[in-house]
């Protein structure tokens, strides 16, 4: 610091010693300074800081008394900036200078040689940090951005990685950051060493970890490379394991990972105590339970004399919780306090439960719809404001809202109100996600060959909920043009309407052989009843017109069907070459009510819970008179890990009215995907003369699968095993055992940006000489 000679005790510094005096103020070393009256305060030497800023850390005003003191604090302020790196204090005749020099600013941030990350996500996270373009260079902060990428690098197994970071100043006092890295190979683990296991088999243990020996899956896995964060988890899943299976006392007493001095394999060692085995000998509810201790007691998942499992008694702690919830008690603390005995191996639990003050509900806060109405959320809700908090209730009408599938992502949080201790609100954040879809495309299936398809579908069509669309499908052998509306609240009670017309044409299925054709109209109107979160009820009637052309060529049966239904001047004589050639058409007014319930997590891509309706349909108006029954029951649960078994039911009846056949175009068809995989689509049955099948009256179909997602990929993306067995039968043909056809294979499905897309290949075990096999089948659009 450089002080005129005439306002300092001691003598005055030379100029190169100024910032060395700036420390010692900073440390607090006195050089005294005869006060003065600031006469003008100047800033010299900035080119990018303005220089109100400058004054705005200066403890000084001109008029001001400056002195010692405030120069030390001029000086710490303007270092704690971090804008410069040498500040000094000059006075000349009463005028205050501040002589600065900046730090230079980042110009850029580049990388080379880095193939495990992108170079956007690595200029995004160290700007995170301080080291990004237009910011404030800094050595310090440069040097723990490099040793944060050598951290992500270990992370990644890359225990060779070496970065080197250049410093390139340019123009204007900028500098240019380049971080050049050389990732080397990647560190395998060479072996997984379990020391302290007796009651299970290395094996056993090793199957569940994320860590593993290189495989034949690990180069999409990775499970070969070492982490921090998988060992840790996997050290808490062998702690669970143990403590899952009666080992109360198991713990995992040391983790040693040691490195190959190339750097190239990883060795890995899990030192554990197992403990002894307990079971229960008592269980007991305590604590304000308000007479429902039976209750309570009865959603303990252990009982008397069981093994010992962590995981069932923390499910039973968070049951009672979740049940005092349903009563109000929204902050009920529910703890399994143990007492342990050593010598007879057993232990007991009380379960002490404080249920705390109960709450309602003072408020719920929506947020986040911006296009969808505030009505359409709420009337989901099952919780209500002024009402105690339900916790189930607040679960179910989360779940009901995403249910609605107008949204990303559907959060709910239920914040203490702070001016109350009985208050809470109900704060539902919900991520708008586009709803409408204009579709024109084409697109090929093993089944329809070519298709072109066409749609206009708005789902929460101005933000009310309602669905509006419009769909066209052409294809080889099926043409539809169909209008839909539906209003899912047509009264306040949740029942529902829906309107539809179509127009659908039918010609024959591959691999037929005659040519006919057929082609309905109608339209339908229905209304959904609600009768409980899982129930609904629907009535619907219809209108429709059904007509069916046949020609020289056209199956055997079809033919004969419309000489005796068809219209006048059809000819039925048999040595005629025409006979049969004409159309039969018919008009019926069909009554159709159902049942269905659901329970399963999610539509597209279940891993949980059912599926069943009933769908029955009356057609007692017109030339022919009809009923037909459908039954569809499906079921999800995961067997092991994320293995799902998936199970398909259906049977499907139909028969003729008043003495009359049931009508062709009414069968039902078996075959190909959704129904028997690894025939051709729609080819069993029974055939004409011709080797045609015709579908029939009766289906019986069965479907079992495996579902197992890859790991890191979408969720909705599943390969799978599965087991086909299925027919259909004539109207009064028997359904025997020995007729149903079966399967087995594997496929892939995926939840596709164009829709449900799903492969298999398939192989037929008890086919017929006159089944039409069919190895590989795809289709967009189908379910199971």
């Amino acid at each position: 610091m450089k002080l005129p000679l005439e306002n300092l005790t001691l003598p005055a510094f030379p100029r190169h010693l100024l910032s060395a005096a700036a420390l010692a103020l900073c440390s607090g070393h006195a050089l005294a300074i005869e006060p003065f009256t600031v006469k003008e305060i100047r800033v010299e030497g900035l080119q990018r800081t303005e220089a109100g800023t400058v004054f705005s850390y200066l403890p000084v005003r001109v008029g001001e008394v400056f002195n010692d003191a405030k120069s030390t604090a001029a000086i710490k302020a303007l270092f704690a900036t971090g804008f410069f790196k040498d500040v000094q204090i000059e006075v000349e005749d009463g005028v205050l200078v501040v002589l600065l020099d900046e730090r230079p600013t980042i110009s850029t941030v580049d990388f080379t040689g880095t193939k495990e990350f992108e170079k956007d996500q690595l200029v995004k996270a160290l700007k995170d940090i301080g080291v990004g373009e237009t910011r404030i260079f800094d050595k310090a902060t440069v040097e723990r951005a490099e040793q944060e990428l050598k951290k992500q690098y270990l992370s990644r197994g890359l225990y060779g990685a070496q970065i080197t970071t250049t410093i390139t100043p340019i123009e204007r006092n900028r500098v240019n950051v380049t971080f050049a890295v050389d990732e080397g190979d990647v560190a395998k683990i060479a072996q997984i060493n379990i020391i302290g296991n007796k009651a299970f088999s290395d094996s056993e243990l090793k199957e569940m970890l994320a860590l593993s020996t290189p495989t034949w899956f690990s180069w999409y896995s990775k499970a070969d490379q070492y982490s921090k964060q998988k060992l840790s988890g996997d050290v808490e899943t062998i702690r669970s394991f143990y403590q899952n299976r009666g080992y109360l006392e198991m713990q995992v007493t040391s983790t040693q990972i040691s490195i190959t001095p190339d750097k190239k394999q990883v060795y890995i060692t899990i030192n554990i105590d197992e403990g002894d085995k307990y079971k229960i000998s008592d269980i007991r509810i305590e604590g304000e339970t308000f007479g429902r201790e039976a209750e309570l007691a009865s959603l303990m998942l252990l009982k008397n004399s069981d093994t010992y499992n962590a995981a069932l008694l923390t499910a039973s702690t968070k049951r009672i919780s979740d049940r005092m919830g349903n009563f109000g008690y929204a902050f009920a603390n529910v703890v399994a306090n143990p007492l342990i005995d050593k010598e007879k191996k057993e232990v007991a639990f009380t379960i002490f439960v404080d249920p705390g003050k109960r709450v309602y509900v003072r408020r719920i806060n929506l947020a986040g719809n911006t296009r969808t109405r505030d009505e359409v959320i709420r009337r989901e809700f099952r919780q209500f404001e002024g009402s105690w908090y339900d916790g189930e209730k607040i679960k179910i009408s989360r779940d009901r809202v995403e249910y609605l599938g107008f949204f990303k992502e559907v959060t709910v949080d239920t914040p203490e109100v702070p001016t109350s201790i009985d208050q809470v609100d109900v704060n539902l954040t919900v991520t708008e996600k586009p709803t409408g879809n204009i579709m024109i495309g084409a697109g090929y299936s093993s089944a329809e060959k070519v298709t072109i398809t066409g749609s206009i579908q708005q789902v929460n069509a101005f933000g009310s909920g309602d669905t509006i669309g419009l769909d066209i499908n052409t294809s080889k052998y099926n043409r539809t043009v169909a209008v839909t509306h539906v209003d899912p609240y047509v009264t306040d009670d949740g029942i529902s309407r829906s309107i539809d017309a179509y127009v659908r044409t039918s010609l024959p299925p591959i691999g037929s052989y005659g040519y006919y054709r057929i082609q309905s109209s109608g339209g339908n109107l229905r209304y959904g009843i609600p009768f409980s979160e899982l129930d609904t009820v629907f009535f619907g009637i219809g209108l429709e017109r059904s007509k069916i052309d046949t020609y020289v060529d056209s199956p055997y049966r079809y033919k004969k069907y419309v000489a005796d239904y068809g219209g006048s001047g059809i000819v039925k004589d048999t040595a005629n070459a025409a006979w049969g050639i004409g159309t039969a058409t018919n008009d019926s007014i069909p009554l159709s009510v159902a049942w269905q319930r659901d329970s399963r997590d999610n539509i597209m891509t279940p891993s949980i819970g059912r599926y069943q309706r009933i769908n029955l349909e009356l057609s007692a108006y017109g030339e022919f008179k009809y009923y037909r029954a459908i039954y569809k029951h499906e079921y999800f649960k995961p067997i092991y890990r994320s293995v799902i078994l998936a199970m398909n039911g259906e049977l499907n009846y139909g028969h003729g009215l008043g003495g009359k056949p049931y009508p062709l175009f009414k069968n039902f068809y078996a075959g190909g995907i959704g129904s028997v995989r690894g025939y051709e689509p729609g080819s069993l049955g029974t055939k004409d003369p011709n080797n045609d099948t015709l579908g029939g009256s009766t289906r019986v179909v069965g479907n079992v699968e495996l579902q197992i997602p890859f790991p890191g990929a979408d969720k909705s993306l599943r390969w799978f095993t599965f087991f086909d067995v299925g027919n259909v039968f004539d109207e009064g043909q028997k359904v025997r055992a020995q007729d149903l056809r079966t399967s087995i294979g594997m496929g892939i499905s995926w939840i596709s940006p164009m829709g449900p897309l799903k492969l298999s290949f398939g192989k037929a075990l008890n086919a017929k000489p006159e089944d039409r096999r069919q190895g590989f089948q795809f289709t967009m659009g189908t379910g199971f």
